[in-house]
């Protein structure tokens, strides 16, 4: 662990402050929320908006993964690296730039870590006490029903929320504890860059790391054990990034077993089994992205009466654990592992919870991204899903080199794809995958929310030139699939008729 600096002190001092003093508890409160990350957070400021009497439990610090060790972290360094691929193609835009870029490695964490600390007061626990909500620092632990314990002390409420997150899932692969590895609670702790770097893992978190150390200097290699790349996603959006990986220089081992870890003369080993050999991957790290691990342990689930299981506490559509007085929201409860899924389900919670609301989760539309370069954006089904589940869909394919501002970006690989419910228009899912693909997927899923469809898109202005019309362009590859043979001919008829 290195020395912390001023930024790392000011986050710390935000978020878990030295010297804090917890508060004595209220009789009774509204409601209890135990977990100080998005859902927390959310859950808890939203409450004492409303009126109600709140207390915030946070075992580690406020923020939670997002702030401290993922969304935000991840960002800035992504965008550095961004920056030098961008300076190393400067010269397609007529940019002469002297010598050869590189990156210099603590300058970019030191503005990470700057960036972080600055962000970090929107999640301080003094802002927080200055919203009226009881903010207690350490380890919180269910006592019964309706009573959490806290530092020796004993919270009672009427409701609580269960919003403890997730971790860095490890695999049971031997020697890796030995040889030592990261995970994206400690990358972000790197002052140094690693000159070898094997990423374990080709999910969001693999995949945005290995490119992003790629472009900052690393040699990189990527290993996993499916085939392909995001596996969630559209396997052409994985094809994409594929190429992009590969011109990046990052090495790529799909469909490979992890055999071992090892150290051998001070360097690390990652073994693994591809086309039938074991190949030895030097490092001097090793990351792991494979998974997100519910944060159950420790909070006496049992003694309140709240279900659990290796995928996080049980909940039914309303969020609602097996203890009617006790809700949950974010990573410990859904598969959805996003900020802002779990910004949303923290929603639902205050309305079902405090409000006697009916809101249901499996009515949210969750759109999500991966910030490589090109990003890739998604939501609702992919084609497998729609098959799997049975649902007749027509799809619509735009390619960005036939967008304008990409082509003038220089950012042509991509392309826009919609599913519509058979014969109808009705969007069921949509991937993008372009530069800004993570902005313009929000139109998208106002859409679906919407219960709008490609007509919609069709006829909505759009400003030119932006990538945006790519959206556009697939409601106008919709609407010309609506012109049939014989109302073509009726048109022709009709304007022969009219000259």
């Amino acid at each position: 662990m290195p020395t912390p600096d001023a930024y790392d002190e000011e986050l710390i001092a935000q978020t878990r402050p030295g010297g804090w003093v917890n508060p004595v508890p209220a009789g009774r409160y509204n409601l209890v929320v135990v977990g100080a990350g998005t859902a927390g957070l959310v859950s808890a400021a939203g409450a004492a908006g409303l009126g109600a009497k709140v207390a915030l439990v946070e075992k580690h610090r406020l923020g939670g993964d997002c702030l401290n060790y993922g969304c935000v972290p991840s960002k800035a360094l992504i965008r550095c690296a961004r920056a030098a691929a961008e300076a190393r193609r400067a010269g397609e835009f007529g940019v002469a730039v002297p010598g050869p870029v590189a990156a210099a490695f603590p300058a970019v964490m030191r503005r990470m870590r700057r960036l972080r600390a600055g962000i970090s007061r929107h999640d301080s626990a003094e802002r927080f006490r200055g919203l009226g909500i009881d903010v207690f620092l350490g380890e919180g632990r269910f006592t019964g029903p309706d009573s959490l314990e806290v530092g020796g002390q004993v919270l009672r409420f009427a409701r609580a929320v269960i919003a403890t997150g997730a971790r860095a899932a490890v695999p049971d692969l031997p020697g890796l504890r030995e040889a030592g590895f990261l995970t994206n609670e400690t990358v972000f702790d790197l002052n140094e860059l690693p000159r070898r770097l094997v990423v374990l893992g080709a999910g969001p978190i693999g995949c945005e790391m290995a490119q992003a150390f790629a472009r900052l200097g690393s040699e990189v290699h990527l290993v996993n054990r499916s085939p392909g790349l995001l596996t969630r996603d559209e396997p052409e959006a994985a094809a994409v990034l594929r190429r992009r990986f590969e011109q990046d220089g990052i090495r790529l081992h799909l469909g490979v077993k992890a055999v071992r870890a090892e150290t051998r003369d001070g360097s690390r080993e990652l073994v693994i089994e591809e086309a039938g050999q074991l190949v030895a991957l030097e490092a001097d790290a090793i990351l792991v992205g494979v998974g997100r691990q519910p944060n159950v342990e420790g909070l006496g689930l049992e003694a309140a009466g709240v279900a659990f299981d290796p995928r996080g506490v049980t909940v039914n559509d309303f969020l609602q654990t097996t203890n009617p007085r006790i809700y949950a929201a974010g990573d410990v409860c859904t598969p959805y592992k996003f900020t802002h899924a779990a910004d949303a389900m923290a929603r639902i919670v205050l309305q079902n919870a405090l409000f006697f609301g009916r809101k249901r989760m499996s009515r949210l539309v969750i759109p999500w991204c991966t910030y490589t370069d090109p990003e890739v954006a998604h939501v609702g089904l992919t084609a497998r899903e729609a098959r799997e589940r049975g649902v007749a869909i027509d799809t619509y394919r735009v390619g960005f080199a036939d967008v304008d501002r990409a082509v003038l970006d220089g950012d042509t690989d991509g392309f826009a794809l919609a599913h519509a419910r058979r014969g109808t228009g009705r969007l069921v899912g949509v991937t993008l995958v372009s530069a800004h693909a993570g902005e313009m997927i929000g139109e998208a899923a106002l859409a679906m929310t919407a219960g709008l469809g490609l007509g919609e898109l069709s006829r909505a202005v759009h400003p030119y030139p932006t990538e945006a019309e790519a959206l556009r362009k697939l409601g106008d590859a919709y609407q010309r699939s609506r012109l049939r043979p014989w109302l073509a001919g009726l048109l022709r008829a009709v304007l022969r008729w009219r000259r």
